[in-house]
């Protein structure tokens, strides 16, 4: 999967993700403070996923701290475990501070009833990989994909491809979403599974808010 001229960090990296979360300090962590405005909808067939991507205008903070979503994707297996619990999916929402920091936030499915932002998505992918389609007429908002609760982990994580790069906060959602499971095969018509295994802890602590 990882050629060798990633293979030292890939391979050997201390804080890589996914991570099956088995343990987790719980503290006072901020909330998380969603500001995602509805935008018309920009996705791409990137050969292994469907990709959403946000020009401006939405937003997440945790703290003082303020991140602008850059895309969201989604994951099949969901890639994060919690208590060894492997979920069909997950969607990954990126952010980036204005310093430059990465944030990735996990939502994670299980099997269900029917997802409405993906039934949006869904006869919407592309059929190959050549670049952003926009969809005139279709506006997408962020927030369906999150869960009524927004408790979370939090840990420190790698991107989930070469070169994976550390350095990334990671927020995991403790309360999974749903979808379908005729959703679930229609996305495996057009993508096979891409998620990357469990990492190892490697002595991290994993946050959790209270």
């Amino acid at each position: 999967m990882y050629t060798s001229a990633w293979a030292g960090l890939c391979e050997n990296g201390r804080r890589q993700s996914p991570i099956d979360i088995r343990q987790a300090s719980s503290q006072a962590l901020p909330p998380l403070e969603t500001s995602y405005q509805t935008a018309p909808l920009i996705l791409s067939n990137d050969g292994h996923t469907v990709r959403v991507r946000f020009d401006k205008g939405s937003s997440l903070r945790i703290g003082k701290e303020r991140y602008k979503l850059q895309q969201f994707h989604f994951h099949t297996p969901g890639g994060d475990k919690i208590a060894g619990e492997e979920f069909p999916m997950a969607a990954h929402l990126l952010h980036k501070s204005q310093s430059g920091q990465l944030l990735a936030m996990v939502v994670l499915f299980r099997t269900g009833h029917e997802n409405a932002l993906l039934n949006t998505l869904m006869p919407l992918i592309p059929p190959k990989n050549d670049g952003d389609h926009a969809q005139h007429g279709v506006s997408v908002n962020a927030s369906q994909l999150l869960p009524v609760n927004r408790g979370y982990f939090r840990y420190s994580g790698s991107v989930t491809a070469p070169p994976c790069t550390e350095g990334v906060d990671w927020v995991v959602l403790k309360q999974p979403m749903e979808l379908s499971i005729a959703q679930l095969a229609q996305y495996r018509l057009h993508f096979a599974d891409n998620a990357r295994p469990v990492q190892p802890m490697n002595q991290r602590t994993v946050l959790e808010s209270q």
